[in-house]
């Protein structure tokens, strides 16, 4: 991504405050359809979900299946809309605007409005008293998640119940590392020795774009002290972090030593050339050119890492890769909340109710989770040694399709990939066993007071903090950092500091 896409994107993420506040009128449901004690589905209804990405050419097939089951059990069927991966920034909080009609949606703490936000500006609707009802098999499996997606103690979303760590990394190349006789790469110390092997052999390490000063960013969070990432500022920029064993006392890390340490390294590193100078204007990100065998490294989670498995064998035949985990050294391994990928029912809907029921059953029932998270077996997947293979006779012009329907991934009814490498399970085992409980469960950030200071530090990150990450400024790195530190303070980052602090500490004094 460009840089001025890239600062159009972080101000369309900072676009939802005041958007929201202009919300159309909301519908009113159509109450509790029981009949003696049992849900009247007499009416059949046609339920509309929005999901994030495109539509696959092999979609209204799928789901063409898929209402066969969804009619026959709860006499609905499901439409999906789509906003495309490039839209999502400006027309995700839309949706929520436009007074359009529709039952569910996608929902984030992290997405271009956050999930907490909805929930207070009553953009969703309260299931809290609905779950017994229209979804008692969830509200079991669910178990103790419902508490991740508690807004002032009330539900208004369904999370996900996938076990997934997505501590970022180094990915690196076993070649190299065996041709310069490096045993394991488990420090930053270890990544420039990396790195510079990596250039002795004519490769660029970090060859990517602009996004890559965010990859370094949480590298700083991970591989300091016990920081951890906290809530207040977008995900998507120069976040604010806490330590872990206080984490109300959040705070911004461009006011420390070890920011300022960090930017220079930065600095030096692009000197050294562990990417190219023309970075700010390059489209291709390290991930992508680190398998088109144009770079010898990349910054990224572990669930993306493993699951480019069936990427790499293609593009780099007889190559193996390795991970380096940056909370490794620090046990800093965090568990999913589950309200990083969770589906909200739209105060619009006239039909809350089986909406609800509807998402049990793509969360419960095998045929319908199979078909929603895997298509039509024999078309778009077959199993292989328990695993979802790519069906020998797949045409991607005919069978080619999918949903980004991890808001709906439940760890007893996941099938492995045969595309993902099986670390990600042994890696994933070995992490339950010290990870943490997120200190933010039940704790989502409402950012309407300050959203005038989080629009200024968005603006102020995409100028100069996107920079000082990369190397890039005119002037000495830590003159970059002074004035960087004088921005934000202007800005007002600290508002937005104290807004977390307050709020966190209501839920705590409960």
């Amino acid at each position: 991504m460009k840089t001025k896409k890239l600062i159009a994107a972080i101000l369309g993420v900072m676009m939802c405050g005041s958007l929201l506040s202009g919300c159309a009128s909301k519908g009113t449901g159509s109450g509790a359809k029981t009949v003696d004690g049992k849900v009247d589905t007499s009416k059949e209804v046609n339920l509309v979900m929005y999901l994030y990405g495109g539509e696959g050419v092999a979609n209204k097939n799928i789901l063409a299946e898929l209402n066969k089951k969804l009619k026959a059990s709860i006499n609905a069927t499901l439409e999906v809309k789509y906003i495309d991966w490039g839209d999502v920034n400006t027309k995700y909080p839309l949706l929520w605007t436009s007074g359009e009609q529709f039952d569910m949606s996608y929902v984030a703490s992290g997405a271009a409005v956050p999930y907490a936000t909805l929930a207070k500006q009553d953009a969703l609707v309260d299931i809290t008293n609905m779950i017994d009802t229209y979804a008692p098999k969830l509200k079991t499996e669910l178990g103790s998640k419902w508490n991740n997606v508690k807004v002032n103690g009330k539900i208004y979303a369904v999370p996900n119940n996938y076990s997934e760590y997505t501590a970022y990394g180094f990915v690196t190349r076993k070649d190299i590392m065996d041709k310069n006789n490096i045993k394991k790469v488990s420090s930053v110390s270890d990544m420039e020795t990396y790195m510079d092997a990596a250039l002795k052999s004519g490769m660029v390490p970090l060859n990517g774009s602009s996004n890559l000063s965010m990859d370094l960013y949480k590298m700083l969070i991970g591989t300091t002290g016990d920081w951890i990432d906290a809530p207040g500022i977008p995900s998507s920029e120069m976040y604010l972090a806490a330590s872990k064993k206080d984490p109300g006392n959040v705070f911004h890390p461009a006011f420390t030593d070890e920011f300022e340490n960090f930017a220079v390294k930065m600095h030096d590193w692009a000197q050294k050339g562990y990417w190219s100078k023309d970075i700010l204007s390059s489209s291709q990100d390290d991930k992508d050119n680190f398998y088109n065998g144009l770079s010898a490294s990349y910054i990224s989670h572990q669930p993306d890492w493993t699951g480019n498995y069936g990427n790499q064998l293609k593009k780099l035949p007889g190559i193996d890769t390795e991970f380096y985990a940056f909370p490794e050294a620090n046990g800093k391994f965090i568990k999913s909340t589950g309200v990083g990928a969770a589906t909200g029912i739209s105060k619009n809907s006239k039909n809350p109710e089986r909406a609800l029921m509807l998402i049990e059953k793509l969360m419960t029932d095998k045929e319908c989770y199979d078909l929603f998270q895997y298509g039509i077996q024999g078309k778009q997947y077959e199993l292989k040694d328990g695993k979802i293979a790519q069906p020998a006779n797949f045409d991607a012009k005919k069978d080619g399709g999918g949903f980004a329907g991890w808001a709906f991934r439940m760890d007893n009814l996941n099938i492995p990939q045969s595309t993902e490498d099986p670390r990600r399970y042994t890696l994933n085992d070995a992490w339950s066993k010290v990870a943490m409980e997120s200190p933010y469960i039940g704790f989502s950030f409402d950012s309407t007071s300050v959203s005038s200071q989080l629009s200024a530090i968005a603006n102020i990150d995409s100028q100069l903090g996107i920079q000082i990450l990369l190397g890039k400024t005119k002037q000495d790195p830590k003159a970059a950092v002074a004035e960087y530190r004088k921005q934000l303070k202007a800005a007002g980052v600290d508002d937005v500091a104290k807004a977390v602090k307050t709020q966190y500490s209501k839920l705590s004094a409960k």
